[in-house]
């Protein structure tokens, strides 16, 4: 088994699909895809693309790390108590253990992620 693991940006296999959680829910109806393309330690850290169409959620990290890498797409994450950043095709970013927010997806979104739980 290899430990090097190439993330495929543009996954040709069949997604998860899912809806926003009506708790969570804010505005529109977002469609979520998620190709998982890695799990390791149990479970613990999981890689991936995860792909959104426009709406408005709430975004709870709890004691969940994600970092996001951009590939398509335009979303404006404003943090509780905090500023509204916007993310393009290309910008990374860092969501840290008890981040909350508001995840709007402006333009249909595609990420890649990785989650450390």
């Amino acid at each position: 088994m290899s430990l090097l693991k190439t993330i495929d940006p543009a996954p040709t296999g069949t997604p998860t699909e899912s809806k926003a959680a009506p708790e969570r829910l804010i505005s529109g109806d977002p469609a979520f895809k998620t190709w998982a393309q890695d799990d390791s330690r149990g479970g613990t850290v999981r890689t991936g693309v995860w792909e959104a169409t426009p709406g408005e959620t709430r975004s709870i990290k709890g004691e969940t790390f994600e970092f996001c890498h951009i590939l398509q797409g335009v979303v404006e994450i404003a943090e509780d108590g905090g500023e509204t950043r916007t993310y393009r095709a290309g910008d990374s970013f860092v969501m840290k253990p008890g981040f909350t927010g508001i995840w709007r997806t402006i333009e249909t979104v595609r990420k890649i992620y990785v989650v450390v739980a």
